[in-house]
């Protein structure tokens, strides 16, 4: 099976997973603080299922998708929290039932897209394999942030691989979304999976390169966790600064996190 194919599956895999920690959550665990300050469970929650259904616009009718994203464009810092404090507002069945509804119909719509076809979204537009990525790895990181506040330690998969691999294919948006510009060459990017396999990114024999966990690295580049507290190691300057900037998601610049173990929401 292709990996193109598979992170279909992946990301129903990654949906469900996080459905078995929140499904018999009490009020008093959704209301709880995440790692991201101001966000509960719920918001975490609220924040998917709206992301879910704008991505699900952008497959089905693309000028109602340009009305989202003209409204992100209007208010950048904004609009992702006004979307996730409307939906944590809402009663947690009907939100957890609104979350499962939207996921269903995307993954739906993602798997019976047209080989070839390529949607809008908050940058570059994408192919459906490559937009479920994007959605699996924001429900990977938001799934970690609830992890966190509840407690919940998460086994590593290998679906970290596609987490992987879009922060690496996203390197030169991390710089380009900060006005600089990016390094020429390739960096190599070799990572340890979750069963002590090698995920190899980029050219033998590069200059510059990244090493380290592929959980680690994931942590890194979707802004879960700051760099000083991670095995994640560059060689070079310029794969350095990378590892200080990296940013797997679309957006502006996120913040990041502190370090000393508290996390930070990125996307």
């Amino acid at each position: 099976m292709s990996d193109a194919v598979a992170v279909f599956g992946d990301l129903k895999a990654e949906s469900d997973e996080l459905d078995l920690i929140v499904r018999e959550l009490r009020e008093a665990d959704w209301a709880a603080d995440t790692p991201a300050a101001g966000w509960t469970v719920a918001h975490q929650i609220a924040h998917l299922a709206w992301t879910d259904a704008v991505a699900l616009l952008a497959v089905t009718d693309p000028g109602a998708f340009a009305v989202e994203a003209q409204r992100a464009a209007d208010d950048p810092a904004g609009f992702v929290d006004e979307a996730a404090r409307a939906g944590a507002a809402q009663p947690a069945p009907v939100l957890l039932a609104r979350w499962r509804d939207g996921r269903d119909r995307l993954g739906a719509a993602l798997g019976e897209a047209p080989p070839g076809a390529r949607f809008p979204w908050y940058g570059p537009p994408m192919s459906a394999p490559s937009l479920a990525t994007a959605r699996l790895m924001e429900t990977w990181a938001h799934g970690q942030d609830i992890a966190d506040a509840l407690g919940v330690e998460r086994v590593p998969t290998a679906r970290l691989r596609h987490v992987a691999r879009i922060g690496v294919r996203a390197r030169d948006y991390a710089y380009l979304l900060r006005g600089e510009q990016p390094p020429a060459e390739p960096f190599r990017v070799e990572l340890t999976g979750p069963e002590g396999e090698l995920w190899v990114y980029g050219p033998e024999g590069a200059a510059q390169y990244v090493t380290g966990p592929a959980l680690d690295f994931c942590l890194l580049v979707t802004q879960r966790a700051h760099r000083a507290d991670l095995a994640v190691r560059a060689k070079g300057p310029d794969a350095g600064h990378w590892l200080e900037i990296a940013q797997a998601f679309a957006g502006p610049p996120g913040k990041g996190r502190a370090p000393g173990g508290a996390r930070g929401r990125g996307v």
